[in-house]
């Protein structure tokens, strides 16, 4: 039988007008805030404000609210040499061709290459992975639904939590990730969706000004 029990909204807060505007300024000012940058301190993250942004993303909305979601967090220093050594040998098949011409030009302002040192400075990375087949029990192995729609938006509250705690994160992708699922010990079920660099930016930072450009807002809402 289909549990169909509700309760009650448990924890909707209701605010004036004015304070909705205020709050709704405040969080969009802080995230204008946030870049994604590649240069990393080695200074210590507690792991405690790690999981806390984690349990936040864990909030996010999805399909038949299975949570396709599982994050392997990387703070051993030998298992984050594995992960760039692997990662910069995709990468520089990337750069060498693969990705193409056109690729590549969309990438030439932000300067990178395929030397990828962040992945062993900062004190965490975050794989991510979508499950294929999943639910809310651990042992649930039904089909999950809108897996990428949903794992994006797990992403970004993760992305928002690690910024707002005050980190920097960098959203890397090498292509193919499988190497993943053997470092982080994942099933063939699960597909890695992006590794996500969290910690301190050094202190000599600097963020390509192309990375600045943001389109208007006219450009990308319409009201009708």
């Amino acid at each position: 039988m289909i549990d169909h029990d509700r309760i009650a909204l448990p924890d909707y807060l209701e605010y004036s007008p004015a304070e909705m505007q205020r709050r709704a300024t405040v969080f969009c000012a802080d995230l204008k805030r946030r870049h994604t940058v590649r240069d990393f301190s080695d200074r210590p993250v507690p792991r405690q404000l790690i999981e806390t942004c984690i349990s936040a993303a864990g909030s996010a909305p999805s399909g038949a609210n299975h949570q396709p979601w599982f994050f392997s967090v990387i703070g051993d220093a030998a298992l984050k040499r594995r992960i760039r050594e692997a990662a910069e040998a995709e990468e520089r098949a990337f750069y060498a061709g693969k990705a193409g011409k056109e690729w590549l030009d969309a990438l030439a302002p932000l300067g990178t290459d395929a030397c990828k040192p962040y992945l062993e400075t900062a004190p965490w990375l975050i794989a991510i992975f979508a499950q294929r087949r999943g639910g809310v029990r651990p042992d649930d192995v039904h089909k999950n639904y809108y897996v990428s729609e949903s794992v994006g938006i797990a992403t970004g509250f993760l992305i928002a939590a690690l910024h707002n705690a005050g980190l920097a994160t960098l959203t890397h992708t090498p292509k193919p990730m499988q190497f993943l699922n053997a470092i982080c010990a994942r099933p063939e079920t699960e597909r890695p969706y992006i590794l996500l660099v969290a910690g301190y930016p050094a202190p000599e930072a600097t963020v390509p000004v192309h990375a600045t450009v943001k389109k208007s807002f006219d450009a990308i809402c319409t009201f009708m």
